[in-house]
């Protein structure tokens, strides 16, 4: 078993919005990619273009944190309001050793996101479906795909305090 790594866990300002997406294209490219048609994967990376992200940060159409090894960006999760998860990706060599686990709780636990929610949802890449029910979350309809992006609708319900 890999060992676990005690990454910090931080928003990311709009300086880091250009090596967070390098990563976020680096792990998709990998793995996700290689499933999607051309024009799935062009959409993917139009979204993803530094410049929009940083201002979709700017105007919090998006709320993203980074983790961190040391000074290195190892993981990402984006927020769009008022609770989905856009971007969830943890470099290769960081896999099975909790990062993703450790970005989805913070989110959770930020109560500035989740005060008045009564669920968290994401569109999964097929890649991703085992993670994300491993988390906690369950699919709320079957695989689509919208403008070459391929996704299983998924939520997770969260606990009333």
């Amino acid at each position: 078993m890999l060992k676990k790594i005690d990454a910090n866990i931080r928003p990311l300002s709009t300086e880091d919005a250009a090596p967070a997406m390098e990563l976020v294209w680096r792990v998709f490219s990998e793995f996700e990619a290689p499933e999607y048609s051309e024009e799935g994967v062009a959409e993917f990376k139009a979204f993803i273009e530094p410049s929009l992200i940083t201002g979709k940060m700017q105007s919090d159409e998006l709320r993203i944190w980074g983790a961190f090894d040391y000074k290195k960006i190892i993981g990402v999760i984006a927020i769009r309001p008022p609770l989905h998860i856009a971007l969830l990706f943890v470099e290769k060599d960081y896999h099975r050793r909790g990062i993703a686990g450790r970005l989805f709780e913070k989110v959770v636990n930020d109560e500035t996101l989740v005060c008045g929610q009564a669920h968290m949802t994401v569109n999964s890449s097929p890649y991703a479906v085992e993670i994300y029910r491993r988390m906690g979350f369950e699919a709320t309809d079957t695989e689509q795909t919208i403008n070459g992006i391929r996704f299983i609708p998924m939520e997770f319900l969260l606990s009333t305090k």
